[in-house]
């Protein structure tokens, strides 16, 4: 059984899931995929301890004081391949991107393979179930491209300025898949 609570951010109304002990979801009202990893409904219980630490964990992100991920216990579903997408992007310090080559090229090197498909690292960030506090919005093209944020492009800029990200060589497509 799942539980969902929602609380409001600077970024819109925000579900949380949790099978009760630890966050199973985080999404961004109108978000692509929005509760999609969770099987079957969830029932409404904004009482449970996780969602008062999961609250907790993006007031004080949203006030710009760098909590850390390892407050809030996860349990993101999904297969192999994204969890190990996923726990790449817990590594990527507050303030800090990197691009879809760089996980691509990590990857490859935890599957023992000579190359990793980009373009399958980044379904697997598009996919993470738990926005915000796993930052796939730290996640840029090789090119600076502010490319492929289920939550919006123009949510991905404000959450990088919120962490103090120059944003100066970075920009917005004006055409492609991932807007």
């Amino acid at each position: 059984m799942f539980f969902s609570t929602q609380c409001a951010s600077p970024v819109g109304t925000i579900t949380l899931a949790s099978d009760g002990e630890k966050l199973a979801g985080l999404w961004i009202d109108g978000q692509k995929y929005h509760g999609g990893t969770i099987p079957g409904a969830m029932t409404e219980n904004s009482d449970l301890p996780i969602f008062a630490t999961a609250k907790h964990w993006l007031e004080r992100y949203f006030a710009s004081e760098k909590p850390a991920i390892s407050e809030v216990p996860l349990a993101p579903i999904g297969g192999e391949f994204r969890q190990d997408v996923w726990q790449i992007l817990c590594q990527i310090p507050y303030g800090q991107v990197i691009t879809y080559g760089d996980i691509a090229r990590e990857m490859a090197k935890r599957m023992n393979r000579a190359t990793m498909s980009s373009q399958a690292v980044g379904g697997a960030v598009g996919h993470n179930p738990i926005s915000i506090l796993i930052p796939c919005h730290r996640v840029v093209g090789a090119n600076g491209s502010l490319t492929g944020y289920a939550g919006g492009i123009q949510t991905k800029r404000r959450l990088l300025a919120l962490e103090g990200v120059d944003l100066t060589g970075l920009f917005v497509p004006k055409k492609g898949s991932a807007l």
